[in-house]
């Protein structure tokens, strides 16, 4: 090799190095003083050793003004490319807080947006890593381009690969749309906050004074907003948990999620179901605990856990296949719908159907919750998005009705109605219009005031309307209910209809796209 050849790739060496340092060894180590990781680091530990691909390490800022290419910083802002999550392909892109605090400029959003192009390109996940301290004011109007051409990758993108957001620090403003767009997001407890507008901006508008973690934290996120779909205690737990989830996944909606070695008896007996539901139907049992019950090795991994607890939604496997599970919670307002509930349910229904997974239903529901506060704030269209999710679905779809179907809430909730391929319900379900006290107050409500002694009159009718109504025979009778089935052998009857679903076909409407009712 010739001095000048070697020189040459000596200076390729010394690139590669500049380029990993990022904004430099005081900007790493105050990165690392604030308890986050770098985002090569980050990298480093999502990906499986050694395969990461870098896209576009020597790309640099173009614009000049106010000096701001004067850093002389490689990949401005922004590490991308690939590699592999157990093995299977994945596409990345983390923005570099050392590096121009992560802002986003022309060249920071086009090397995102090629990273997403080509995990489009060849059906792969894309996973984006967010640490930035939003638009580089000095890239003025291009900065907003750059964000508005992520956006548009991110619709692009939705319901062809998955998209997994992890917020491992600021992302405010403009930045929160493209998280907001993908499929779920991952925060940081104590690091990462999103909002559209800032504390100071906040108090100069409405005069409410607010911490930024009290704005836009991960708590907040979790618990009020429903914005953040996961949090973790640090950036390692978060990476793990982007790990977990993608091993439910497929990597594109061409495809199944990988399927897992099962060890868990598929006809393993669970006799404490027949035992769960209480004689009392106002008493509370934990649906966790029949979920734990029938699924593999009682792994369930649960999305939205903090918000709109009444009802619970997540993935878990049955005989080695993922499925996505909705279910009531009688813990949490009775497991009645309300306008979150039916949001959360309603969009994790949709991302299942987009992506090949079937969807089973735990039914325990008493209605939808009533009062002004819901009906001024539309529960009314947003029941409508859980009751649309369900009938445009074309998944295999399995429902369960284990306590209580009430009015509309029962035709929600994966009903037969809604083209479920197999309704099953338990001995002490009961499907009817509303529960025994209410229909008795509005179908004998003159002949009780009539009775001698009105209270016993209506407990007697209330009698006669479960005998009538209160139990899964009627619906079986016309069949809504295709079999009642001994809650303990619960889980080997998902896995048979699993079976026999695993080469369903049913096809929609041509049309440009749905309306759904947003």
């Amino acid at each position: 090799m010739s001095s000048a050849q070697q020189r040459k790739i000596n200076e390729l060496h010394a690139l590669r190095e500049q380029a990993k340092m990022g904004g430099g060894e005081k900007r790493i180590e105050k990165q690392h003083s604030k308890g986050k990781l770098t985002a090569r680091e980050r990298i480093a530990l999502l990906l499986d050793e050694g395969t990461f691909e870098e896209m576009e390490m020597f790309v640099k800022i173009r614009n000049t003004n106010f000096g701001i290419d004067k850093k002389g910083i490689l990949g401005d802002g922004v590490v991308t490319g690939s590699g592999t999550i157990d093995g299977r392909l994945v596409y990345v892109y983390a923005q570099d807080f050392t590096s121009n605090a992560g802002s986003l400029g022309e060249m920071h959003a086009m090397k995102i947006c090629r990273v997403m192009e080509r995990a489009m390109k060849v059906g792969a996940p894309v996973i984006g890593i967010n640490d930035s301290g939003g638009a580089r004011i000095q890239e003025g109007v291009n900065a907003l381009s750059g964000y508005g051409s992520i956006f548009q990758q991110n619709i692009m993108a939705s319901g062809v690969i998955p998209q997994i957001s992890g917020i491992f620090g600021p992302c405010a403003g403009g930045a929160v749309y493209s998280p907001a767009l993908t499929d779920f997001n991952i925060m940081v407890s104590g690091t990462s906050y999103m909002f559209l507008t800032g504390p100071k901006v906040v108090k100069s508008v409405t005069n409410e004074d607010v911490t930024t973690e009290d704005l836009g934290g991960a708590s907040v996120h979790m618990s009020k907003s429903g914005v953040a779909h996961f949090s973790a205690d640090n950036d390692t737990d978060a990476i793990a948990l982007i790990r977990k989830l993608l091993s439910y996944l497929p990597s594109n909606n061409m495809e199944t999620a990988p399927r897992v070695e099962c060890n868990d008896p598929i006809d393993r007996v669970e006799q404490t179901l027949n035992e769960i539901i209480p004689d009392n139907p106002n008493k509370a049992y934990d649906m966790y605990e029949i979920i734990s019950a029938i699924v593999d090795n009682g792994e369930f991994l649960e999305v939205h856990r903090d918000f709109a607890t009444n009802i619970i939604i997540g993935f878990a496997r049955f005989d080695g296949e993922t499925v996505g599970i909705v279910a009531n919670q009688p813990r949490s307002k009775a497991g009645v719908l309300d306008v979150n509930a039916s949001r959360k349910g309603a969009r994790f229904v949709r991302f299942c159907d987009a992506f090949n997974i079937p969807v089973v239903t735990l039914v325990d529901v008493p209605g939808f919750l009533p009062g002004t506060g819901q009906e001024y704030n539309g529960v009314i269209t947003h029941g409508a998005k859980l009751l649309y999710a369900y009938g445009e679905a074309t998944v295999p779809k399995i429902t369960i009705i284990l306590r209580k179907a009430y009015g509309g809430a029962y035709i929600v909730m994966g009903s037969k109605h809604l083209n479920s391929d197999v309704n099953y319900a338990w001995p002490t379900a009961e499907v009817a219009v509303m529960g025994a006290s209410g229909a008795v107050s509005v179908i004998f409500a003159k002949e009780v005031a009539a009775a001698e002694d009105p209270q016993k009159a209506a407990i007697e009718k209330e009698e006669e309307y479960r005998e009538l109504f209160a139990n899964p025979y009627v619906a079986a009778s016309y069949g809504y209910i295709d079999d009642v089935i001994e809650p303990q052998n619960t889980r080997y009857r998902i896995i048979r209809s699993l079976r026999e679903l695993a080469t369903k076909r049913d096809n929609m409407p041509a049309k440009k796209h749905d309306n759904l009712p947003l």
